[in-house]
């Protein structure tokens, strides 16, 4: 399925985020808005039959999340024009159809699961789209924003142990963590870090990862 989904990383996805699900079937509604519902990091899942109705939350949405039947590219990025959303979720039978759905240049970040999904998967890629990350299996699906270039390295070049860091902040690990895992003090991660952050032109953890995806250096 998708790279790195062993636990739920904590990519700084801000508190209070609304999930807003579009699925005709009340039940795939009703079943989807129990597992978003559950995440900490979700305020309020709202829930539409379609597309059409999303404009009645248009204006309050920050993740659209799509159970894909009949919706194209082209209405559903119709549907997104004129709003705040930070990122859109295709859940489908088809991953191959959910790919030929995602316009080729985004504003947003899209994600892309199976309708087999289970609720950490889930849960995975909300986080992601919720930080501006794109996520999705790079052998059905090519982002052109987020997962795009790798023309533009870092001025200096990341050490071996600067991208082992990198990595292991993709997948939302503690300082106290990655420092246990590479068997180093917790104060060598934070110089690390910091020396990464100068390189990567980053101001924070999440947008060291998103530059460090851009660039080639990581993968998700």
């Amino acid at each position: 399925m998708l790279d790195k989904l062993q636990d739920p990383w904590e990519y700084g996805a801000s508190e209070g985020v609304i999930v807003c699900i579009v699925a005709s079937a009340p039940a795939l509604q009703a079943g989807l808005s129990s597992i978003v519902g559950e995440m900490e990091f979700v305020e309020q899942v709202l829930t539409t039959n379609s597309l059409n109705e999303f404009d009645e939350y248009r204006a309050i949405s920050d993740i659209l999340l799509i159970y894909l039947e009949e919706e194209s590219s082209t209405e559903i990025q119709t549907a997104i024009e004129e709003t705040s959303v930070l990122g859109v979720l295709i859940m489908a039978a088809d991953e191959n159809e959910a790919g030929r759905v995602i316009p080729e240049n985004p504003d947003q970040a899209w994600g892309v699961l199976p309708a087999s999904a289970n609720s950490e998967e889930i849960e995975v890629v909300l986080r992601a789209l919720s930080a501006g990350l794109s996520i999705g299996r790079p052998d059905l699906v090519t982002f052109h924003h987020d997962l795009g270039s790798h023309d533009d390295p870092p001025v200096e070049p990341l050490t071996g142990r600067e991208l082992e860091v990198l990595q292991l902040l993709a997948q939302g690990k503690a300082n106290k963590q990655i420092a246990f895992e590479l068997g180093i003090s917790e104060h060598t991660v934070k110089f690390h870090i910091s020396s990464m952050y100068s390189k990567l032109g980053a101001s924070n953890r999440t947008e060291a990862v998103r530059l460090g995806v851009r660039q080639g250096v990581i993968s998700l």
